[in-house]
């Protein structure tokens, strides 16, 4: 059973396997990021700030990086700058009896890049894309919050992601 066990641990590490949050591909001496709020070229009600706050979160959740939100992240030894660069809301499905839509899918696109101190590029991507879909209320007031809420999750979503994407893909 030992045997067995050693074979698959080593099987495992030929393949790319790793522990979550044990890859990092970001330079050793990067230990404390600033993360601003991420700019906006959109219309969307606070998605820019969700979005941010979901990203600083993960960071500090899943790494040891300690991870500054205030200032001009002079101090820090790398920058992560977003933008919001689209968002839309699509009708998804509609119900049959009343014609009115159901559910609607939200696709954001963000451009992220890390910006290490002397001003090497550690991580970019110029599309990260993220949708989430919601279902509509026939309250028009619980439509906007169901809204915010479907920002909120597709933040959560969109986080997990681009911190795995940055740990894992040092470019």
């Amino acid at each position: 059973m030992g045997c067995c066990a050693a074979a698959l641990a080593m099987t495992m590490t030929g393949c790319g396997y790793h522990q979550a949050g044990a890859a990092s591909h970001i330079p050793a001496n990067v230990r404390m990021l600033a993360v601003p709020i991420f700019a906006s070229k959109v219309q969307g009600y606070n998605t820019e700030t969700v979005f941010t706050q979901a990203v600083v979160r993960e960071l500090n959740t899943r790494t040891s990086y300690r991870v500054l939100t205030s200032g001009d992240g002079s101090n820090a030894d790398a920058v992560l700058k977003g933008t919001i660069v689209t968002e839309t809301v699509a009708p998804l499905t509609y119900d049959s009896s009343s014609g009115q839509t159901s559910s609607y899918l939200v696709s954001v696109t963000a451009n992220v890049q890390l910006v290490a101190h002397d001003g090497t590029v550690l991580y970019t991507n110029d599309a990260f894309a993220w949708r989430e879909q919601y279902q509509s209320t026939q309250d028009l007031s619980g439509f906007v919050q169901e809204d915010g809420a479907a920002v909120r999750r597709m933040g959560h979503d969109f986080a997990q992601a681009l911190v795995s994407d940055m740990l894992e893909s040092f470019q």
